[in-house]
């Protein structure tokens, strides 16, 4: 009975969550659709009504495509559950590998075929974003040998970093008794910590480069700013974002000693220093008003949360039978449980979505305000309009899908609130 009611409850999850995404899809569909004709008001004689109206083409590209990819997604997930397929998956690696090698190597063979199925599966429309929708709309500069390159480097990554990280939860989960969903967290929140470190100066290399900042005039500018605010940076780089994009952005990445400052070679093509000196303010402002520490904090606080209810649910014969699989009677369920648990928690955590939008919205006018503070709110008000310009992003959203998904301010929005700020 459990085993059915789990079953239903998952059923109806899913496909309430796939029901709410397709309306929240449609209505801003039709908002974009509606207001393609003309430049909104607020916007008229900076926005040319071509690139508004790109905008709003790409924006519909990119929903249609996404409705398309969330009904294979889910589908896929409904094959890998309530259909069998990790049932299947499970016992084929189980028989062929766990004899042999144990047991330990079984589970990592299992989450290691499992994500390179997912990668397969996904690789077409992955494809199919990057060398049609992406191509069509000027904004791709990959060839499909950067892109082959890219995703060889990525499994390769993945599986150095990720498979010595899964053996170790697995070992705790194995060995550390009733509690080692506590001893599993502190090792994921070691871990976290240290790719903060290891990313930008290990990792990210791997895929692109980066140079220090060659501008002297605009170092200075950017260490005078750091300065004012209190921000000590290991350095300022460039990083060749337009060998694969020609989107825009600048970041901040690392922890301590290892944080650094990051601006993509577009955007150094398009702002002005004084726009670039904005932006960067924005950036500080997170650091400042410690918006970064908070995220992290509620990201393991829920992480936490999460790991105590997968080991309860790992106890319970009816978690995996109600999902479509038969747990293992001479073998440890730990790798079947924690796939489980990844393909049933997004429907249920997505209702949480539009609290974390609403959240990450009021961290960017907080730090579109400290922004202001250290620089010339009009530099950020231009550099922003040009930033969603160069990325096609809408300026009419519908109000609705905003409030799901929008973790930065629209567009109109943010920019009243910055004249107001300034003023």
């Amino acid at each position: 009975m459990q085993s059915l009611a789990l079953s239903l409850t998952f059923a109806a999850a899913l496909l309430l969550s796939v029901g709410l995404k397709y309306w929240l899809a449609g209505r801003q569909l039709r908002h974009v659709a509606r207001h393609r004709a003309a430049v909104p008001a607020a916007f008229a004689g900076t926005v040319s009504l071509s690139a508004h109206q790109k905008a709003a083409d790409y924006t519909q590209a990119r929903l249609q495509f996404g409705l398309l990819s969330l009904a294979f997604g889910s589908a896929v997930v409904l094959g890998w559950t309530l259909l069998g397929g990790l049932d299947a998956l499970n016992a084929l690696v189980r028989d062929a590998v766990a004899p042999r090698w144990g047991t330990l190597a079984y589970q990592l063979a299992l989450l290691a075929a499992f994500g390179l199925i997912g990668s397969l599966l996904e690789a077409p429309f992955d494809l199919y974003n990057t060398f049609r929708i992406e191509q069509r709309f000027g904004f791709n500069r990959s060839s499909l040998r950067l892109v082959m390159i890219d995703t060889l480097k990525g499994l390769a990554v993945g599986a150095a970093i990720g498979l010595p990280l899964a053996a170790l939860v697995l070992w705790i989960m194995g060995s550390a008794g009733a509690w080692w969903w506590v001893w599993a967290w502190l090792a994921w929140v070691g871990f976290q910590l240290l790719m903060l470190v290891l990313y930008p100066t290990v990792i990210a290399p791997l895929f692109n480069k980066f140079e220090p900042l060659p501008d002297e005039s605009l170092k200075q500018r950017v260490q005078a700013l750091m300065a004012r605010c209190g921000f000590a940076a290991r350095g300022l780089f460039v990083m060749d974002g337009s060998r694969r994009s020609g989107h825009s952005n600048a970041y901040f990445t690392g922890l301590g000693a290892a944080k650094r400052v990051v601006f993509f070679d577009t955007l150094l093509q398009r702002l002005t220093p004084a726009e670039v000196e904005a932006v960067l303010a924005h950036e500080l402002g997170h650091y400042k008003l410690r918006h970064v520490p908070k995220r992290m904090l509620t990201i393991f606080g829920l992480s936490l949360l999460a790991l105590g209810a997968l080991a309860w649910l790992a106890q319970q014969q009816w978690f995996y039978t109600g999902l479509g699989v038969g747990p293992n009677l001479g073998a440890p369920n730990d790798a079947l449980a924690l796939l489980l648990f990844a393909m049933v928690l997004p429907p249920f955590a997505f209702l949480l979505m539009p609290l974390a939008s609403r959240v990450s919205r009021r961290h960017e006018f907080e730090a579109d305000a400290y922004a202001c503070a250290q620089a010339d709110g009009r530099d950020l008000a231009s550099a922003l309009l040009k930033l969603h310009e160069d990325n096609a992003g809408t300026l009419t959203p519908d109000p609705v899908y905003v409030r799901f998904y929008y973790s930065h301010p629209p567009a109109a929005e943010r920019l009243a609130a910055l004249r107001t700020a300034a003023a």
